[in-house]
């Protein structure tokens, strides 16, 4: 999903250099879509080059003669970026929280330490939903169609809330 990301940046800022690219991932905050380290990105980024999705073009800061490396689309990469689309576009996929899992073995765990578990989820859920908000505040720096991905998440973390906390309930009411 990181080179759908990436070429759609440059799609919208063609002739960005890569740092650009990663600082815009992480104002837009991206990491609700897809976790991406500075590693990940620059090496996604280096392989879309090898793969001729896109082409650096040398240019010089004046003030520093530092070298830059920006990058354009070419129209291999229009292509893969149209069939990314495609492809991410019209996937849907399960919601899936690893805490599900460990849900299935719940009865069979020691209740004491299950309770401590589904305290972690709560404290961890209602963290994510701050980052959310915090991230909410800044809708200058992100798309109304993003904005709107935050809003839903943030709804489907308090459901998830509401749960865990009737779990821990049920948890309390069964010692």
């Amino acid at each position: 999903m990181i080179p759908l990301l990436i070429l759609g940046l440059l799609k919208e800022n063609p002739g960005a250099h890569g740092y650009e690219l990663l600082v815009l991932m992480r104002e837009r905050n991206y990491k609700y879509i897809v976790n991406f380290t500075k590693g990940s990105f620059y090496y996604n980024l280096q392989q879309l080059e090898e793969k001729a999705l896109i082409e650096r073009i040398e240019t010089e800061v004046a003030s520093s003669l530092k070298e830059t490396h920006n990058y354009i689309l070419t129209d291999a990469g229009n292509h893969e970026f149209n069939l990314l689309m495609e492809k991410y576009g019209s996937k849907t996929d399960y919601v899936n929280l690893t805490f599900y899992a460990a849900m299935l073995f719940a009865e069979d765990y020691d209740p004491i330490k299950f309770k401590k578990l589904v305290q972690t989820q709560i404290s961890q859920t209602k963290k994510k939903v701050q980052n959310i908000e915090e991230a909410l505040k800044h809708r200058e720096t992100i798309l109304p169609s993003f904005a709107k991905m935050l809003e839903n998440s943030q709804t489907h973390h308090l459901v998830n809330i509401r749960w865990f906390e009737e779990l821990l309930e049920d948890a309390e009411n069964m010692q």
